[in-house]
């Protein structure tokens, strides 16, 4: 691999999934041959103390949300010279990747912009469509998570820089997340040793679903009295699926766990018998699953899923070996799967070996670490 510059708005200890993703590719590279451009977050002494326990130098802008000003692509071009970088990576395609050109010229051999959910959106309205065009044009490779967000990104593109498009998405560490992970643990410490366990682990936002499970459980309730759901994450939405779980009659079977921190979600994963996240797409196609990483997790963790329909959300499960796709916001079939799982061990245990099986074969982070290191 080249030195690379990796210029990313989206970086830890700012939390989210375009973050974690970056992070983990690049302490996956040679620490030598890594510089990563970034912006800012809220919290200045614990974005230095993250920084300085990193094995390669991160330089950080002084905004909280870097955007392709001329300013920007000024001083990505002098991080480029003066660290003697000869390939660029975006960790989101849109919209730093309008960059490439800039720094094309000051000597990027290679460019490479990763693409998630958010540009799949963008794909679909006029002005931010004819931007991504141009991100394509300007970068060697777009990178995309599944057959979903390609098809919908590579409309946009001329068909040069659709064919040139390449599949990456988030990998699972295999060794965190696997099926002695500690959930017994967390069942006890929340009272639930004995009870089944519907999980669903994600931020509380309408997209993910948590409602329609919230939804479900009064029909799963009336055939499994003692069965919980079990809500791990923090987000907005929290306040009206509290709301929502009152208003339907099961607020004494839906647990909140509220954000965790990241070493613990194994053990949250672990702590239930089947995993759940019934994702939707939102505003006419605007808000939409890129992945679901989530449903690879729980995977690898030993659990059968329940995934919805959203977006690409159906790439992260094989249906009927090691889960189930609903229609997005149906309490009716998440239910119905839900309890097929419910009421059979076997089918539990056989979907999550293969599950797990699956994730090691396709969805470890050194497989696909070693796919960017040749792209770039």
């Amino acid at each position: 691999m080249d030195k690379t510059l990796i210029v990313t708005n989206d970086f830890p200890p700012r939390p989210g999934g375009i973050q974690s993703f970056v992070h983990s590719m690049a302490l996956r590279m040679d620490p030598g041959q890594v510089v990563v451009y970034a912006s800012t977050w809220k919290d200045g002494s614990e974005v230095a103390r993250f920084d300085a326990e990193q094995p390669f130098p991160v330089v950080r802008d002084r905004t909280k949300m870097m955007l392709p000003t001329p300013r920007v692509a000024r001083r990505a071009a002098g991080l480029l010279r003066e660290h003697g970088c000869s390939s660029v990576w975006f960790g989101a395609a849109a919209p730093l990747g309008l960059m490439a050109p800039t720094l094309r010229r000051a000597g990027a051999r290679r460019l490479v912009a990763t693409t998630h959910g958010h540009e799949a959106g963008w794909a679909q309205l006029p002005v931010s469509r004819q931007l991504l065009r141009r991100i394509g044009e300007g970068t060697d490779t777009l990178t995309y998570l599944g057959e979903y967000t390609r098809s919908r990104i590579g409309a946009a593109l001329t068909q040069a820089a659709a064919g040139r498009m390449v599949q990456l998405p988030p990998g699972v560490d295999e060794k965190t997340f696997h099926p002695a992970s500690g959930g017994a643990v967390v069942r006890a410490r929340l009272g639930l040793t004995d009870r089944p366990v519907v999980v669903c682990v994600s931020r509380l936002v309408p997209r993910k679903g948590q409602d329609t499970l919230i939804l479900a459980m009064p029909r799963i309730l009336r055939e499994v009295p003692d069965a919980v759901l079990l809500i791990v994450g923090g987000g907005p939405y929290r306040r009206e699926l509290e709301k929502l779980a009152g208003r339907t009659g099961v607020a004494e079977a839906v647990r909140f766990t509220g954000s965790v921190p990241w070493e613990e979600l194994p053990a949250h994963y672990g702590a239930g018998d089947v995993f759940a996240m019934p994702c939707r797409t939102r505003r006419g196609g605007l808000d939409v699953e890129g992945l679901g990483i989530v449903y690879l997790e729980a995977s690898a963790t030993g659990l059968p899923v329940v995934a919805g329909d959203s977006g690409g959300a159906p790439d992260a499960v094989l249906d009927g070996e090691t889960g189930w796709v609903v229609a997005g916001g149906s309490p009716e079939q998440c239910a119905e799967r839900v309890l097929t799982l419910l009421r059979d061990p076997e089918l539990r245990q056989r979907m999550g070996e293969r599950g797990r099986q699956w994730v090691e074969e396709a969805w470890r982070w050194d497989l696909l670490a070693d796919r960017l290191r040749s792209l770039l």
